[in-house]
Formats: C-alpha cells, sequence, structure tokens
C-alpha cells in the first residue's frame, strides 16, 4: 500500500519530497499502480517500456509537433502585445528538429546526419582524447576539480563549438545559454526562468547571424563542418530556410550539450557509489562501452519526453481523445523489470541493454555515436588517470525533472 500512495495523486508539476534526490521509487510505484497516469489537466504520464516503444514507434498516430502546447506554455504579455506574438522560446522549441514531424522533421535530420556518419564521427576520436588529456592535465595540477564545470561539462562544449567552427575565444557564453534555453522545457516554468529562456535565444540568434554569414563567405569542409553542411545541404532540391539554420544550429549545441554533461558527470557519480563497478572497470577497460550504456540506462540523462495525439488512442484499456498530450517517463522505462533484468542494479557488464535513453524510431537521437564517443573517453582516460579519485564535498543536484544530473560535484583526485 505504500507504494500505491506513492503513486496517487502524482503530479510533475508539484514534485513529492524526495523525488529529485531520488525519483526511481516513484516511477516503481507508477508502473506498478497506475502505469497510464492521468493529470488533473488532461495529460497523461506513460512509465513503461513498451508504452514507450509503441508511442516511439507510431510516429503519425504519436506527434512531436508542439505549437499547441508551446503556445499556451511561452505566452508572456510582452510577446503577446507584439507584432508577431511569438516569443524567441516558442520560435525556437518550434522550429528546431526535435520538437517537428516529417516533411520537416525528415528534411533536417537528413542534412544534419550527412555531417555525423560513422567515418565522421571516428574521425573526431584524436581531438576528444586530447582535450581531455588538457582537462585532465589541469585537474592533477590543482590537485582537486568539480567533475561537472571542470570536465563534463567541457567537453561537449568544446566538441559541438568544433562541429560548428565556433572560434574558440567565442565559446565562452555557449553553456549558459544552452542552460537558459532548456531549463525552460521544465514542467513548471517560473516568469524567470522564461525570462532568462528568451534572453538567451535572443542573444544566440544574433550571434549565429553573424556566423553563418562568414561561413557563407568561407565555407567549410561540409564532410567535418556542420554549419557548412546546414547551410549548403539540400533535400529534394530544398535547403534550409534561414530561420530553421539558425534555431538547428542552437538545437545542437543545446542536445548535444546538457545530456553528454550529464551522461559524463552521472557516470563518474555512479563510479563513486559503486566500488565493485569500478574496480571491474579498473581490471577490464574494455568493458567500457557496456558501462556508458548502463550508465544512460541507470541514470538517464533525458528522463521526460513529450507527444501529443493525433487521433483517438486507447493504452491500457482505456480511451483517450485526439489532442492528449503524453509524457514519456524514460527513467522510468529504463528501470522497467519486464524488460531489464534486476533494474535497480547498476551493473557494467549489463548485456543485452536496450535502453531508451536516446529514444527511438524517427526521434532517435542524430548525435548518440558522438555522445557515445564522448562518454566513453572522457570515463575511460579519468578513470585510467585517477583510479582512486573520490567526492570531496557534498554533491549539488540540479533542480531539474526532465535532464537528471549535477550542477556541483567537487572532487579529489586520489
Amino acid at each position: 500500500m505504500a507504494d500505491a500512495a506513492l503513486a496517487e495523486g502524482f503530479d510533475l508539476r508539484r514534485l513529492p519530497e524526495g523525488f529529485i534526490a531520488n525519483p526511481y521509487p516513484f516511477y516503481a510505484a507508477l508502473r506498478a499502480h497506475a502505469p497510464v497516469h492521468a493529470f488533473g489537466n488532461g495529460q497523461i504520464l506513460l512509465t513503461r517500456y513498451a508504452d514507450l516503444e509503441r508511442v516511439y514507434k507510431d510516429a503519425a498516430t504519436f506527434s512531436s509537433d508542439k505549437t499547441v502546447e508551446f503556445g499556451a506554455k511561452f505566452n508572456s504579455a510582452e510577446f503577446r502585445a507584439s507584432e508577431t506574438g511569438a516569443c524567441p522560446l516558442y520560435r525556437h522549441h518550434t522550429t528546431s528538429l526535435v520538437f517537428n514531424d516529417p516533411p520537416r522533421h525528415t528534411r533536417v535530420r537528413r542534412i544534419i546526419a550527412g555531417a555525423l556518419t560513422p567515418r565522421a564521427v571516428a574521425a573526431m576520436e584524436a581531438g576528444i582524447v586530447a582535450l581531455v588529456d588538457t582537462l585532465l592535465d589541469a585537474a592533477e595540477a590543482r590537485g582537486r576539480i568539480d567533475l561537472i564545470e571542470d570536465f563534463a561539462a567541457a567537453i561537449p562544449v568544446e566538441v559541438i563549438g568544433n562541429l560548428l567552427g565556433v572560434p574558440r575565444d567565442e565559446r565562452g557564453p555557449l553553456r549558459d545559454w544552452s542552460l537558459a534555453i532548456l531549463g525552460a522545457l521544465e514542467p513548471v516554468l517560473s516568469p524567470e526562468v522564461e525570462a532568462a529562456g528568451n534572453r538567451a535565444v535572443t542573444a544566440f540568434l544574433a550571434y549565429l547571424g553573424g556566423l553563418v554569414e562568414e561561413r557563407r563567405r568561407n565555407p567549410g569542409d561540409p564532410d567535418k563542418d556542420i554549419l557548412t553542411r546546414l547551410i549548403q545541404g539540400e533535400v529534394g532540391g530544398e535547403r534550409l530556410s534561414p530561420e530553421e539554420l539558425l534555431q538547428n544550429c542552437i538545437f545542437i549545441l543545446n542536445a548535444g550539450h546538457e545530456t553528454t554533461t550529464n551522461l559524463i558527470g552521472n557516470g563518474l557519480h555512479l563510479l563513486t557509489e559503486h566500488p565493485d563497478a569500478r574496480a571491474r572497470l579498473l581490471a577490464e577497460p574494455d568493458l567500457m562501452r557496456k558501462a556508458v550504456e548502463e550508465i544512460l540506462r541507470f541514470e538517464s540523462s533525458n528522463q521526460l519526453g513529450n507527444r501529443v495525439a493525433t487521433t483517438d488512442f486507447a493504452i491500457e484499456g482505456r480511451d483517450f481523445p485526439a489532442g492528449t498530450q503524453i509524457t514519456l517517463g524514460i527513467g522510468a522505462a529504463n528501470r522497467d523489470p519486464a524488460q531489464f533484468p534486476d533494474p535497480d542494479i547498476f551493473d557494467v557488464a549489463r548485456d543485452p541493454n536496450r535502453h531508451l535513453a536516446f529514444a527511438s524510431g524517427i526521434h532517435q537521437c542524430v548525435g548518440m555515436a558522438v555522445a557515445r564517443l564522448e562518454g566513453r573517453i572522457a570515463l575511460s582516460r579519468f578513470l585510467a588517470r585517477f583510479p582512486d579519485y573520490h567526492l570531496d564535498g557534498v554533491p549539488e543536484r540540479s533542480q531539474r525533472v526532465r535532464f537528471r544530473g549535477f550542477s556541483r560535484l567537487p572532487a579529489r583526485l586520489g
């Protein structure tokens, strides 16, 4: 009955005590007692693996288009009164790849994916190794490190900065812009968070406008430089509009930054909590590829997704109308015992491990190979260099529901 009590009345907009620290008991209760959980506003939350797979694979019934949802969410009075009536956050999130359906989604995805071929991703390895080693050299000189600020967050910003060809001395604002824009996707949006997100989109667009003009004058190699590929790429003879081009540059940074930061930070934290897993990776370093997948499953960087029903549908014997907004419990599905034996055990050798951290179907993460490469290199080289590292201070967990990670993780290097 205690589990049933956890599920009863659960609402992502009014989080119960202890949820941020450990959401998994709540997710387990929902899977067991309310796998299709209705909120008071007509939205539903799905927590079972099979239900998420069904939604991911049926993009015709379950749309990623957010024009209606975000039109209601991003509705600051100052922008309602403007000529366009569309705030920067609305313009960004309704234009970027992840919140669109075919044919726009198909066209943008194909252009981006062409710069992230297996060959192109493999060519990034040497540069990522050099970057990680530089960060570790600096940490060794200091004798201590914040595993987020000094390491996990620094890696994807540099990798994506290289992909887009952002000059190194101009990358300073990228992380703060990304955090502000993604923060506006949380279930509860305060006026302060919305204002910060709008400022970040506006500043980012202004910066990218100059960068795009420079790249048009001096194109890079479209097989390596994503910005050049976005400018020049065509699908069916059609190129990206100026708005699509700029907004999807922002999307590439956002999609690759927060989630990869959390993958690396969560992994380093988990290895302090599971010394047996750390010892096994030190003894069997070839397990790191599987370990990265287990980190993604066990502490999914992205905990929530969203869809909207285009037609009436039924699930768990219940009927729902077209227009129903659906929250996908990715973190819950990745701990579903119907899919993963002993799901609450952190097993760095788990195989098979068909987690949903990168989603599934047509919206499966286009940059997942890059994220896996960054995670494997960062974790393996950190562990080999500092096998006895330990936390030194109280970790500060990010107070976000959608993205699970830490904002501060102080450590000694052993």
